[in-house]
């Protein structure tokens, strides 16, 4: 059995930032979080850096110069998990976008091949359309987009090993598939839709749990027409992930749905792309061409193609746009996305019992170490 005695660090506890205690890891486990230095355990020196949860982002097309649709092949998955494992991220669903349902299921089977392989990180996958509306299909192919029928769901359902998330837009779907996939423990949120409110209320009740980068891609609030926004803003069972990279979203936004929504109800996401550790200018997306303009990603008609945004400098920009609590802006990264993915019950938190996901921050909050079921980078 081996034990690690994590010291000298502020500790983001579900109650709040604290000092002055130990965190022991035992075989890959929180063994418990003390004042005290237990015996007979490996002392590792923090040096006054602050242990948060490891950051869980459910939305991650690519990352390392790798796309999940060019190649979803389990060498794909783990460059990406590297990759953003740079960047505090312990837990994440590869995203396959819009494509033929072909690729699709070659994306289900990797991420069941990725996780029996053991490759740290993976939680599952999420399945990003192709049952999207075309009217709010931003980057996706609309030649890929189609409405879901019965004989996709055994599809959509299929896989072996860990969570599946299914983003598609209420218009797409019936409310009987919608009760179907949520029976067979499929997440299912809704996103890339121009569904009115009362479409979107229906679908909730069918299933649907949360909402895919909040404000992007969606029927606005309007005086008259709620639409996608409103439903979301106003529901407070379900879950919503915000792209907070100062492009997607207007700070004031980003503030506006904080207050609506809560930390306990919002998610950040990256909503990643190939870019991610890279300083490669321009990638290929589904035969199109994605320039990088700063940290900005444009396709030729100037359409925003995913981020760069990695869940660290998320951390940090929804701090300085909004104010909130640095630990109501870890809670975003990490304990909200296990509630929303079920997964509270082995990580997203600090606490005895749950896997040592783990990541250690500088004063400046860029990740300087991170631990994944107990194993150090």
């Amino acid at each position: 059995m081996t034990r690690q005695a994590l010291v000298n660090a502020r500790i983001a506890l579900p109650v709040g930032l604290r000092d002055g205690l130990c965190v022991l890891i035992e075989d890959g486990r929180i063994a418990g979080v003390s004042s005290g230095i237990p015996a007979n355990a490996e002392i590792v020196d923090l040096a006054g850096g602050t242990l948060v949860p490891g950051f869980i982002d459910t939305q991650v097309n690519g990352g390392g110069g790798r796309l999940f649709n060019d190649d979803p092949s389990v060498e794909t998955i783990r460059v990406i998990a590297e990759t953003h494992r740079r960047f505090g991220t312990t837990g994440l669903l590869p995203t396959i976008i819009s494509d033929d349902l072909s690729v699709v299921e070659a994306a289900i089977r990797a991420t069941d091949e990725a996780i029996e392989a053991g490759v740290p990180g993976v939680l599952g996958l999420h399945i990003e359309g192709p049952f999207l509306d075309p009217a709010r299909r931003g980057i996706h192919d609309g030649a890929k987009l189609r409405r879901l029928e019965d004989s996709f769901l055994a599809l959509l359902a299929s896989a072996k090993h860990g969570r599946t998330l299914v983003t598609l837009s209420p218009e797409s779907a019936t409310p009987d598939q919608i009760a179907w996939l949520t029976r067979q423990g499929v997440i299912v949120a809704a996103g890339h839709s121009d569904a009115p409110y009362d479409t979107v209320r229906t679908m909730i009740e069918a299933g649907i749990t949360g909402f895919t980068h909040l404000f992007n891609a969606m029927s606005q609030l309007v005086n008259r027409a709620p639409g996608m926004v409103g439903a979301a803003l106003e529901d407070d069972a379900t879950y919503a992930g915000l792209i907070v990279d100062g492009h997607h979203l207007h700070p004031a936004t980003v503030r506006i749905a904080v207050r609506a929504k809560g930390p306990q109800r919002l998610m950040l996401v990256t909503d990643a792309m190939p870019s991610v550790g890279t300083e490669d200018p321009e990638f290929t997306l589904q035969g199109r061409r994605i320039r990088r303009v700063g940290d900005k990603l444009l396709g030729e008609d100037g359409v925003i193609a995913g981020s760069t945004l990695t869940m660290d400098a998320a951390v940090r920009q929804i701090l300085a746009q909004t104010g909130i609590p640095l630990g109501d802006a870890i809670a975003m990264a990490s304990a909200t996305p296990a509630r929303f993915l079920g997964l509270q019950g082995e990580t997203g938190a600090i606490a005895p019992g749950l896997r040592a996901d783990l990541v250690l921050l500088d004063a400046d909050l860029s990740v300087r170490r991170s631990w994944i079921g107990g194993v150090s980078d």
